[in-house]
């Protein structure tokens, strides 16, 4: 979370401050546990409620956050799933009490903090809270907020201040250009482990990425947090031009969350910020749109409006229990990328029952048509059911499954009968170079790291044959992989699997195959040779003979 300001001022006074902030050093870290998801039997779905960020920034009180609470179960969206009440940053005293304790601001929140745990807890809401965890929360940082009363070297005794409240779910964001991954990793883990001291099931859910490395879509944080944060904070837009920077708009979200599908499980998911519906600032198809993509995507529904004053128009899109029902299913998969041409994308989440849900999503900027199809949704059989998630609609197809969608919109169906196959199940093939017809091989079928990737004639031996698995690419029990610091030229090469967006890769609609790290960057026959050894490049994409593969 950041506070809300022009880009120009954000990169000056990072500029500045990066200088200023105590750096965090490993001698001060405890060692996490070893990688394991974390079970701690909360958000075995993905949390549902509201935050007080997106619309009130610094601005709470416990009259607004009572009043929103009460909001959301006359409207009926707490009876819909909506039950966490997060309160975001500028909650607290700015200065610990004479035992070290944290305390509720008293002008803002006279009653105290428990108070407003039990308000929330007698109408059947839940209570969240914002902390940060180094010596300043993210208002502090950027001197928005007095004091510095970040949990560094506080964390059990936050955590147990928490559990006496009666926390319910803890948002915790670093908010500091400082510390490596592995320091994210050790500092995270420090307030992991104080939360499942206190005994109180209370969901974790972290935020690696603010003015950071974007270390979000660097690993699986299963192991860490039950939600963790893929990108920089959200603003209310469809299109920032962000890779992954300060702010992002909703399609920018998109592109960085799509590929960490295979993270996605009960107890744990990808979480691309919270929901900017009914905020403005978008069309209503842009509205709907995004909280369909959320939902395929798994993603928590954290609600950002004001929802005292939400019209007929944002209730509509935050109520459609179509979708909330593939977003809460307890499968707890996230979609997985079925194809992508640049304009129209196809998702598709498989649903615990047998259904799936698929997601047609035009990103172009005019009306367009797009299509899958039952097979490659994972459904076998002869005819199929689909309901509009929108329009509650039902129609039969014998396998094709199409919609014409305006600029910027989602269609999503859920397709029934049939019998259903896992999208992201590992299935092996070989590469087949469209220029070349030769297949993608390892170099004498040579297992060590940094072994490079060249064209061969086919054949069916084991170093042609390719597995793949959500987005990853083995060949020999080894990964194929994107050198982290890849350009155009760079060869594509094999490594042991750690599960980094440099090993995970994206087959385009028009068969280039495109490097999540490096998404501009494609499997490349080097100069558009045929020859048995050409070497197996990364070069800009631009979808030419030479850059395009087929499965055989």
């Amino acid at each position: 979370m950041h506070v809300r300001t022009p880009k120009t001022w954000f990169a000056a006074v990072l500029s500045v401050l990066a200088l200023t902030l105590t750096t965090v050093t490993t001698d001060a870290l405890v060692a996490p546990r070893p990688a394991q998801a974390l079970d701690n039997g909360v958000a075995r779905t993905p949390p549902m409620g509201w935050n007080t960020w997106n619309t009130f920034g610094c601005n709470i009180n416990e009259t607004l956050i009572r009043q929103m609470a009460d909001a959301i179960v006359s409207k009926g969206l707490r009876d819909l799933g909506y039950k966490y009440v997060v309160v975001d940053d500028c909650w607290f005293n700015p200065n610990r009490d004479a035992q070290g304790n944290l305390q509720g601001d008293p002008q803002r929140f006279p009653s105290g903090m428990k108070a407003l745990g039990d308000y929330l807890h007698a109408r059947g809401l839940l209570f969240g809270i914002y902390q940060g965890p180094l010596d300043q929360t993210c208002a502090q940082y950027f001197d928005s907020y007095p004091g510095s009363t970040g949990s560094l070297g506080h964390e059990y005794q936050d955590a147990r201040q928490f559990a006496a409240w009666g926390v319910d779910y803890l948002k915790y964001d670093w908010c500091s250009p400082t510390g490596s991954i592995s320091e994210q990793v050790a500092r995270f883990a420090i307030m992991r482990d104080a939360l499942a001291a206190t005994g109180r099931p209370i969901v974790y859910s972290i935020n690696s990425n603010s003015i950071h490395e974007k270390t979000g879509p660097q690993r699986n944080w299963s192991d860490v947090a039950n939600l963790w944060r893929t990108t920089e904070d959200i603003t209310n837009a469809w299109d920032t031009g962000q890779t992954n920077g300060y702010p992002m708009g909703i399609q920018n979200i998109v592109d960085v969350t799509v590929p960490l599908a295979g993270y996605a499980a009960p107890g744990g998911f990808n979480d691309p910020d919270m929901l900017e519906v009914g905020n403005g600032g978008m069309t209503d198809t842009e509205m709907r749109s995004h909280f369909a993509l959320w939902a395929v995507l798994a993603a928590p529904l954290m609600m950002g409006n004001d929802v005292r004053s939400a019209g007929a128009g944002t209730l509509d899109i935050l109520k459609n229990g179509n979708l909330i029902a593939i977003n809460q299913d307890p499968l707890g998969r996230q979609a997985v990328q079925v194809s992508h041409d640049g304009t129209r994308r196809v998702l598709a989440k498989r649903l615990a029952n047998g259904d799936v849900a698929v997601a047609l999503f035009n990103e172009g900027s005019s009306t367009t048509t797009v299509s899958t199809s039952a097979a490659a949704i994972g459904k076998t059989g002869t005819s199929f059911t689909l309901r509009d998630s929108w329009t509650n609609a039902t129609s039969t197809t014998t396998g094709s499954i199409s919609a014409s969608v305006p600029a910027h919109g989602t269609v999503v169906y859920r397709v029934s009968g049939g019998t259903t196959t896992d999208p992201s199940t590992p299935t092996t093939f070989r590469l087949r170079s469209e220029s070349a017809g030769r297949c993608l091989d390892l170099e004498a079928s040579n297992t060590a790291n940094g072994t490079g990737a060249l064209i061969w004639d086919c054949h069916g031996n084991a170093n042609q044959q390719i597995t793949q698995s959500g987005q990853s690419l083995r060949i020999l029990g080894k990964c194929l992989d994107a050198p982290l610091t890849a350009g155009n030229g760079t060869r594509v090469q094999i490594w042991d699997c750690n599960g980094g967006t440099n090993q995970q890769w994206t087959f385009q609609g028009n068969g280039t195959v495109s490097s999540v790290r490096h998404p501009s960057l494609c499997l490349d026959v080097d100069n558009g040779a045929s020859a048995n050894g050409t070497r197996v490049i990364l070069w800009s994409c631009h979808g030419n003979a030479n850059q395009r593969w087929s499965r055989s």
